[in-house]
């Protein structure tokens, strides 16, 4: 038998060899060196025949176990890899210490400076014990003891907000701004938490709806009275009795009895309270509890007003003179769908598409001030308010006739506020003229301002390019520029170059009618007819009242920073609302749009019901 010999020569192999141990060593060693003379061996032919040495060769190869690789590849390779690791390590040290230039985000724009301005103006209008977040240095708790008369509906009616440059509580024009401000948060949250004002605006609205429910038994289901006023103006027939008028005082400093007015047959004030807390019920929905305390009163109020018909300022009373109300049927269409929207509860939604009452409330008859949204008028803004529920969810029989209606008539208002029309004049300067003339004209823009940049987000949020005016067809952003004029307008682009908001741009109104702004705060209390001084001065306000929007310019562009004019100069409540609600809408980027679904939280599923069938014929 023959076996390969590993040597490469053969070895035969016999099996009857007796040949003892000793004779086959000797003879593998002659073997051995016959072998090892003809040809030379490697060193693992080496190591089997002599066994470790004490001088073998370091090996070539390292057996990584599913690999054989090179000695001297395995070295460079990992010598490279740790030189790249610690060249990567202090290249990236070097670039830690070393200080450099930090790129920042763009600027906030003219419309988010101004937003956060705006909101202060209601931290320095706080009436009660402010919080100590308040972040006006100049103002303190007043008027604690509001309510404790004895001839008050309630006992505790401090809080609230003062109205304008004084220090009356005007619910009507209060209720409508906490209004203007729930419903620019449901819209434009996402905006508000952008230019990180959502908890502060949160909080703006909270101070107003805790107030209002203090004006009436917000626990009971029906109520039958209401507190309509905390405070005094009249000073008619030269009248010297020490009032929220005819004394300049700083509110910290009054000492006299402040009057509680109520009423009883108060519709729009009821139904514009009901409107305000419907609407933060929404704001505050992720606080299940507060939210059922307001959407509770809120049910109360609107009840109240409907089984109460009346104005709140008829009969002679003194808010007639200050805020008259003209009608209360557009603060049912108003209250109603706020309502509907806060409970889901058909029945609001039927009342609010009554045509008997929207034609009450004149939306089919047009008129001067037709389309003009404001503290005694809000059918325009719930005729907007209507029609989103046509855009978004399109409910069908029965409501859709009513709401194409509304839909139509807001689209015809829209019209109205493009320059190319002549509906409502402007001034020289580009300012809209919604009150034709008349004074205080900023509160009424603001308003315009706000509705057409909503108009255009809904639009554009329900795929809508535009609107048709007549046989023409208008561009979604064609709505935007309106606002956008008029806005920056307010911000200073006007003839005479000034800011109407106090404390934006460098020239803005330093006589501001108001009388905390104008009178220092030096431990000095100045009583009822002391603080004339301060009124009548011509030296700037001592207190920067920063935010406050004034009435604005007359319908030349002209304007007299005064102290004394109100009509030029006295920044209002119900104005800085609608300026909010403007502002936010129109900052940040355009394409983060409206919040589409927020408002429609408490809407059940709407399934449309099919109309009712045909007359039988009859030949």
């Amino acid at each position: 038998m023959y076996g390969r010999d590993p040597w490469g020569g053969p070895l035969e192999i016999n099996a009857a060899d007796s040949a003892t141990d000793d004779d086959r060593s000797r003879n593998l060693q002659d073997f051995d060196r016959a072998a090892l003379s003809s040809r030379p061996l490697d060193e693992t032919q080496q190591s089997w025949l002599l066994g470790p040495t004490g001088e073998q060769k370091k090996k070539k190869y390292v057996d990584l176990g599913c690999i054989i690789v090179s000695r001297k590849i395995f070295v460079w390779t990992v010598g490279t890899l740790l030189v790249s690791a610690f060249l990567a390590g202090f290249i990236t040290l070097i670039v830690k210490t070393v200080p450099r230039h930090k790129h920042s985000h763009a600027p906030p724009d003219n419309y988010t400076l101004a937003l956060h301005k705006a909101l202060m103006f209601f931290n320095a209008q706080r009436s009660g014990k402010l919080p100590k977040h308040n972040n006006v240095s100049w103002r303190g708790n007043s008027c604690t003891h509001d309510g404790k008369s004895g001839d008050a509906i309630m006992s505790d009616l401090s809080g609230g907000y003062y109205d304008a440059g004084d220090a009356i509580k005007f619910h009507f024009p209060m209720a409508f701004s906490m209004t203007m401000l729930s419903w620019s948060v449901i819209e434009y949250s996402a905006k508000y938490e952008a230019a990180g004002e959502l908890n502060h605006v949160k909080d703006v609205i909270k101070w107003g709806t805790d107030y209002f429910l203090k004006t009436f038994n917000h626990t009971a289901d029906s109520i039958n009275r209401l507190a309509s006023q905390v405070g005094s103006g009249d000073t008619s027939g030269g009248s010297t009795t020490p009032n929220d008028h005819y004394c300049w005082m700083r509110p910290e400093d009054i000492d006299y009895v402040r009057p509680v007015f109520d009423c009883s047959s108060c519709s729009d004030l009821a139904g514009e309270m009901a409107a305000a807390l419907a609407s933060a019920s929404i704001v505050f929905k992720d606080n299940k509890a507060y939210s059922q305390k307001l959407v509770h009163g809120a049910k109360a109020l609107f009840k109240f007003s409907r089984d109460q018909r009346g104005r709140y300022s008829g009969g002679g009373t003194e808010a007639a003179t200050f805020y008259n109300s003209t009608s209360y049927w557009d603060e049912f269409l108003w209250g109603g769908a706020w309502l509907y929207y806060a409970t889901g509860n058909n029945s609001y939604l039927q009342l609010a598409t009554t045509p008997g009452l929207a034609k009450h409330a004149g939306a089919f008859w047009g008129g001067p001030d037709y389309g003009v949204l404001s503290w005694d008028n809000k059918l325009t803004g719930a005729q907007v308010l209507l029609s989103r529920m046509r855009l978004f969810l399109s409910p069908g029989y029965p409501y859709e006739e009513i709401l194409r209606t509304f839909h139509n008539q807001t689209s015809i208002i829209m019209c109205s506020y493009l320059p190319i029309f002549t509906t409502f004049n402007r001034t020289r300067g580009g300012l809209i003229q919604l009150n034709h003339g008349r004074p205080q004209p900023l509160q009424y823009v603001v308003n315009a301002a706000f509705l057409a940049t909503l108009f255009s987000d809904y639009l554009d949020a329900a795929d809508t390019p535009g609107w048709y005016c007549g046989p023409n067809f208008y561009s979604t952003d064609v709505l935007r520029d309106f606002a956008k004029t008029q806005i920056d307008y307010i911000l200073g682009k006007n003839p005479r170059k000034m800011s109407y908001i106090v404390g934006f741009g460098n020239h803005y109104p330093k006589h501001v009618h108001h009388r905390g702004a104008s009178i220092p705060k030096n431990k000095i209390k100045y009583n009822c007819k002391g603080g004339w001084k301060w009124r009548d001065t011509k030296n700037p306000n001592p207190n920067v009242i920063n935010g406050a929007m004034v009435a604005g310019p007359d319908k030349h562009d002209g304007f007299r920073d005064v102290r004394t004019n109100y009509n030029y100069t006295e920044p209002t409540l119900a104005g800085n609302a609608g300026l909010v609600a403007a502002l936010v809408a129109l900052s940040g980027e355009k394409n983060v749009g409206i919040d589409k679904n927020t408002i429609f939280s408490a809407i059940p599923p709407m399934f449309p019901t099919p109309p009712p069938p045909p007359a039988p014929w009859r030949p």
